[in-house]
């Protein structure tokens, strides 16, 4: 009955008019979020009352590629233009509860700074106790807010990839993680100002994120239309591969409690995953929404945030079942109650069944049998070459094996 009546969709954030590319949490809160457009607009929302805070019409010219809050309330965002800029996010705050409706407007606003770059950038984060950030753009740069120029660049010399995205570890900060185009995960020290650890992966990423509690788990969304989760420990293997999306997966951000993690994808869905389940994700979609470009956890871990092509920012519940608004004691009861009998019955095959099932919008659930026909015509393949050529001359590989092709240091 709860899968009957669930309602996960909760409201639409609007005000870009193109694909939503990125998206921020400001940290230490709750409900503040950033998001950049491929308009070249940004905007800061505030989720629980669903109004624009802060609205910037041309932030840049292109795209907004990268997003991230800095620290005192200001907000640093690249683009394609090859500028990255320091806004005040607070005048912002200051200024409305809902609409930005100044006399200057929102598109006359100016930037604190700009710092110029030689290329394009694809992404930018920012230290979580310094006033320094990185960017992604052909190379991996380290940059200081009072500084108009970039102070290090971490790439390897022999590197020759396109940047897609970096992300600073939560817990040890010194430590920083890239994507490139040429299918590579690359972790740097800034302290040492160089490339510590890299490897090849037999397809590229598109997104990574660092899990909040455990500082060595990093999670990759690759192209492969497969996340995977490593230890950065040992990176020759991911320790767990998580299956379900039909198409490649353009984002990924994990919430705040660690135990759980949300993903977007190009086939249009957005599934929220259990840490360590590798399958049967819950599904969430709408008729209207496209492909999913970025998602982001709420810091209560309530709620999840997609951006998509249509230029919407969707909120969605983290449980699809969960009520909104003050639950009393006596729901709260009747809640723990059913939980219990769910975990109780959960080993007979109707109640596993009715668990398992997920309803998929009809050209995700066709790609999805297509692409088991072609998984099982593989195997097949593979039994019957095995079975006909000499033996132990084609010894079974595990799927974690076939990942990782070279590991670099």
């Amino acid at each position: 009955m709860e899968r009957m009546f669930a309602k996960p969709f909760v409201a639409s954030l609007e005000g870009h008019v193109d694909a939503v590319e990125t998206m921020a949490r400001k940290p230490e809160t709750l409900d503040i979020v950033a998001s950049g457009s491929w308009d070249g607009g940004l905007i800061v929302h505030d989720v629980s009352r669903r109004s624009r805070l802060l609205h910037i019409e041309d932030a840049h010219k292109g795209k907004v590629s990268g997003v991230c809050f800095g620290q005192q309330d200001r907000l640093l965002s690249c683009g394609v233009d090859r500028n990255i800029k320091l806004w005040d996010s607070h005048k912002g705050f200051e200024e409305s509860g809902e609409e930005d409706d100044t006399g200057a407007g929102p598109s006359k606003r100016k930037p604190l700074s700009i710092f110029p770059g030689k290329a394009a950038f694809n992404s930018i984060d920012h230290h979580r106790y310094d006033p320094l950030f990185a960017t992604a753009s052909n190379l991996v740069q380290v940059w200081d807010e009072t500084k108009s120029a970039a102070i290090s660049n971490l790439t390897l010399p022999t590197s020759t990839e396109t940047v897609t995205a970096v992300k600073f570890n939560l817990a040890e900060a010194s430590v920083l993680a890239s994507i490139g185009s040429d299918r590579t995960f690359t972790l740097y020290d800034i302290r040492t100002g160089k490339a510590e650890r890299r490897i090849i992966m037999q397809m590229r990423s598109n997104a990574l994120s660092w899990s909040p509690t455990f500082p060595t788990t990093v999670l990759l969304a690759s192209e492969d239309h497969n996340l995977y989760t490593f230890d950065i420990r040992q990176l020759n293997t991911p320790s767990q591969i998580y299956k379900g999306h039909v198409a490649a997966v353009m984002s990924c951000d994990w919430s705040p409690t660690g135990l759980e993690f949300v993903s977007g994808g190009w086939d249009r869905t957005v599934r929220i995953w259990k840490e360590g389940v590798g399958t049967q994700p819950e599904v969430y979609h709408t008729k209207r929404m496209q492909r999913v470009m970025s998602t982001l956890y709420t810091g209560d871990a309530r709620f999840v945030l997609s951006g998509s092509d249509d230029g919407n920012v969707r909120i969605w519940k983290a449980h699809a079942s969960d009520k909104l608004g003050i639950v009393t004691a006596r729901e709260r009861a009747a809640i723990e109650y059913r939980q219990s009998l769910k975990a109780r019955w959960k080993a007979d095959a109707e109640v596993n069944k009715i668990a398992r099932t997920r309803h998929l919008p009809k050209p995700v659930y066709k790609a999805a049998q297509l692409k088991r026909t072609m998984l099982d015509a593989q195997r097949v393949k593979e039994e019957r070459r095995r079975k006909h050529s000499r033996a132990g001359e084609n010894k079974p590989k595990a799927e974690r094996k076939k990942v990782v092709i070279a590991e670099q240091s």
